[in-house]
This record gives C-alpha cells, sequence and structure tokens, in this order.
C-alpha cells in the first residue's frame, strides 16, 4: 500500500482527486501529513469521513516508530528502524529497490542534544557502497535506497521529534546517490506546504559523487558538507575509492561556479590521522586547495572502532592544524565527538541496536 509521506502538494492534490475528494483536500492532507504530524486517517477531522475511508482503503501515511534505541553518557541517542519492502512498486519505479523482495532491512538514525538546538542525524541508504576504509557502515554493504518516505519518517518518528531545530543527512548511505528522494525529503521539510523549515536549518553530505552534487547544487538551497579527509588525490584514493572516479579537485573546481557568500554555506569534513592527514604538508595543499571558496573545515577525531592501520590524532596536533588553518583564512573548529560508547559516532553507525531488537 503506498505512502502519503513525502508526497508533494501537487501529488496529494492527485490523490484527493482519485478518492472523490475535491482539490483543496489535497493541501488539507499536507497539513496533517507535515504540520500536525498525523499518524491515523481518523485524525483528519476537516476531511469527510467517506473521504478518509476512500484513502484507508488505497493509502497508508507511513509513519512507524524506531524499534530500539540507546541513550549514551553524553545524552545522543540513536534509533534503529526496521525498512520493510512491503511497497515493492514504489520502490521499483523509482530504482530503489531493496535487494530481495522479502527483504527487510535496518537503519539507524542519532539524535544530538545540546543546549541550544538538536540535531538529527539521518539515513539516505540502507548501508553504503562508497566503501571508504575509515567507516564501519561501509562494512554492511549495501541493501537499497531510502525512499523520501523513509527519510522523513526517521525525522517525524523519533520521542524527541518535535525538539528538533537541525536535520544534518550523514547517517548511512551517499546522499548524492540516492538524490532523487533526498530533494523529494528536502523539499517537504522546506516547502511553504511542508514544515516550512529555512533551508539553513539542514545541510546535505557528500563525498563528492559528481553526478547528484551537480543537481543538488541547483535544486536546493540547503547547506552543503564535503566529506574530504585528504587533500591530496593519490592519498586520499587509499581511504576513498570515490577519488578514483570523481577526482576532488574537480568537486573544488564545480562548487566554486556558486556563490557561498550569502544563504548557503559550505564545510568540509576532515578526520584527522595522526602523521598521515595532519603534517604542515597537508595544512599547506588544504589552504591552496579552497584557496577562493568561503568555508569551514570541520576536524574530527578517528573513531578507534574502525579497523585501521594507523592511529588517529591527538588532541594537541590537532589543535595545531586548526589554528594554523584558521591563521590562514579558513574558520576551523574541531568537533566534539558524540555517543562513541554507543557506536553512534562519525562513521560509526553499523545497525549494532539490531541486537537489541
Amino acid at each position: 500500500m503506498n505512502r502519503l509521506l513525502g508526497k508533494t502538494l501537487e501529488e496529494l492534490q492527485t490523490i484527493a482527486l482519485e478518492v472523490g475528494l475535491p482539490r483543496f483536500a489535497g493541501k488539507q492532507l499536507a497539513e496533517w501529513i507535515y504540520i500536525r504530524r498525523a499518524t491515523s486517517f481518523d485524525d483528519m477531522t476537516n476531511i469527510s469521513l467517506k473521504g478518509r475511508e476512500a484513502l484507508k482503503a488505497r493509502y497508508t501515511i507511513g509513519r512507524h516508530a524506531p524499534i530500539a534505541e540507546a541513550i549514551s553518557k553524553d545524552g545522543t541517542k540513536k534509533y534503529l528502524f526496521r525498512i520493510s519492502n512491503n511497497e515493492r512498486s514504489e520502490r521499483s519505479n523509482s530504482n530503489s529497490s531493496l535487494t530481495s523482495k522479502s527483504e527487510e532491512v535496518y537503519i539507524e538514525s542519532v539524535y544530538l542534544p545540546e543546549e541550544d538546538r538538536a540535531t538529527l542525524c539521518v539515513s539516505t541508504q540502507a548501508g553504503c557502497k562508497m566503501g571508504c576504509k575509515f567507516c564501519m557502515t561501509g562494512t554492511l554493504g549495501f541493501h537499497g535506497h531510502l525512499t523520501a518516505a523513509d527519510i522523513l519518517n526517521q525525522i517525524f518518528s523519533i520521542p524527541d521529534s518535535n525538539k528538533l531545530t537541525n536535520i544534518v543527512y550523514m547517517g548511512e548511505g551517499e546522499p548524492m546517490d540516492n538524490l532523487e528522494h533526498v530533494l523529494r525529503s528536502l523539499q517537504a521539510m522546506t516547502a511553504s506546504w511542508g514544515c516550512a523549515w529555512s533551508p539553513k536549518r539542514v545541510t546535505v553530505s557528500s563525498v563528492g559523487y559528481m553526478p547528484g552534487l551537480k543537481r543538488f547544487l541547483e535544486e536546493s538551497e540547503c547547506h552543503l558538507a564535503i566529506s574530504l579527509h585528504n587533500p591530496f588525490g593519490a592519498e586520499r584514493q587509499e581511504v576513498m575509492p570515490i577519488e578514483k572516479r570523481y577526482h576532488l579537485t574537480e568537486v573544488i573546481d564545480l562548487l566554486k561556479q556558486y556563490d557561498w557568500t550569502h544563504q548557503r554555506r559550505i564545510s568540509f569534513e576532515y578526520i584527522c590521522w595522526y602523521n598521515q592527514n595532519d603534517t604542515i604538508r597537508h595544512a599547506k595543499e588544504l589552504l591552496r586547495l579552497l584557496k577562493g571558496l568561503p568555508c569551514r573545515i570541520n576536524l574530527i577525531r578517528f573513531h578507534a572502532g574502525v579497523d585501521a592501520t594507523f592511529p588517529g590524532s591527538n588532541e594537541r596536533q590537532m589543535e595545531w592544524l586548526r589554528d594554523y588553518l584558521t591563521a590562514g583564512g579558513i574558520t576551523t573548529t574541531i568537533r566534539r565527538s558524540r555517543g562513541e560508547d554507543i557506536l553512534a559516532a562519525c562513521g560509526m553507525l553499523v545497525n549494532s541496536l539490531k541486537e537489541k531488537e
């Protein structure tokens, strides 16, 4: 049965007509789904009973709660969602099918509360096929794209949904490799007929998957975060296979064609490894590579849960790198690690909560 979550206003208007409702009922549906966050058609009291019954016969809203959670000592919460492939036609029509008709897969989302904000890190794919050697998620393999409904359900169905101030598309998967559904979810979050969030409240990440990246830059005003991790192509390729196909220099050249001085912001994520990418040679190349591009660099501590041949940088080296880059004209910060004890930190999503289901 098809889901209404993730549908655009125009699609909801068409659905209203199909079930015998007036066209304006589509706007009512959008309000119930995206603003009032209804979980049942019975909640939609300004739609006729006959219309609600007709909707029930053909559609579901598409909401379902997480099936497990873990809470970190620092307050971070991780949620496990089961993604059922019971809407084969919807996925097949968008080239988003899971690996088998009967398969159920799992994804995780991470809730990051702070004093003045609350951020949710959402997944866009089940697993990932980018193969970055430092990322545990890649060990899951790839099990399919998530639909816009799958993505939005993570946002709408966590217990603290009404507290959210920001969304980051930095969970499982490469968002630009599933851009159709990512854009649909972003539209539902930012459009006036949807949640009406400012695009400034949403950041989408990418390893530099060029086909999707170009379209994202044209069709979205949300912030962008690029996983960089090494400014030298040959060295980056050793840990990020995407470099073989889409070179970092091509990505930077593309980014420099856009205006980053107004609403939209760009940042670069940079995991630090001791004496591997935190040296003066790397720092100078970062400044050269990003010269003229208004941006921020976020230095990230390497999380040892990933099997690696070299250790993460120590605090002193990361502080030196931060100060050097900032003095060179690029605002650089050290991102505080969150949720490492529950495998919720950067690169650690491996559906570990599945064991608690």
